[in-house]
């Protein structure tokens, strides 16, 4: 047996998750492709005028759990009303296809990692840390495991919408930056510069999921595990950082 090589397993790891597609054909009809964009349009005006309401609500107050449950069934609503959304494949070592499950885990903690090693530089900038502290404390003074199902219930929603009918709406051409983009602009209105970040690293992350995959689990499960981990261990992060 050779011995084991870590930066080519590294490398073999993020070539099959993120860089070459698995092979599918989801071409569908002009007049579909067109309805695609149509309620994708309609869905993103909407969503992104609730989201920015729902985070400006008051900590504390109950009216935030119904509003951004309300932005989650915008954006569940509009991506499978815009047509069909798949799961996805992705590669395996053996050569074939398989759910892309410890895929997608592996990438929402190395993300993980990385904002929780940049707490260190939020937690020194007033700037940055005042509005991240602000949005924290929709947990701290409210149901910590009620605002955690309701982070899991908005992850998998942007995930259906974001990369999976938005994604479909914009097509073959540059899909990846484009939904990043518009993923990072509907954040702006929150007013929390550490969640703009977010929106560019984590879209482009499960963007390039969703061009190799060609479906909505993988993003869901790296947004997942990057969404509640943040929840959960950005707040000691940043007192750590103190």
């Amino acid at each position: 047996m050779g011995a084991l090589d870590p930066v080519g397993e590294l490398r073999a790891f993020f070539r099959a998750a993120l860089v070459t597609p698995v092979e599918r054909d989801h071409t569908e009809p002009e007049a579909a492709f067109r309805r695609r964009r149509l309620v994708a349009g309609a869905t993103l005006v909407l969503g992104a005028a609730g989201l920015g309401l729902a985070l400006r609500i008051e900590p504390g107050n109950a009216l935030f759990y119904a509003a951004t449950l309300g932005v989650a069934a915008v954006w569940t609503v509009g991506a499978f009303a815009s047509g069909r959304l798949y799961t996805g494949q992705a590669h395996t070592r053996s050569g074939g296809t398989g759910h892309p499950v410890l895929q997608a885990f592996l990438l929402g903690i190395a993300l993980l990692v990385v904002f929780l090693a940049g707490a260190a530089v939020v937690a020194r900038v007033p700037v940055l840390r005042e509005p991240v502290e602000g949005l924290l404390d929709h947990a701290r003074y409210g149901s910590l495991w009620i605002v955690a199902i309701i982070t899991a219930i908005n992850g998998v929603a942007e995930e259906l919408f974001f990369r999976g009918g938005l994604y479909s709406a914009v097509g073959r051409r540059q899909p990846v930056p484009i939904t990043t983009a518009v993923y990072a602009l509907v954040t702006i209105p929150t007013g929390v510069p550490l969640l703009v970040l977010a929106a560019v690293m984590l879209g482009t992350l499960v963007g390039l999921q969703r061009r190799v995959t060609g479906g909505v689990l993988g993003p869901i499960i790296t947004h997942l595990t990057w969404s509640l981990g943040m929840l959960f261990l950005l707040p000691p992060a940043l007192n750590l950082w103190s």
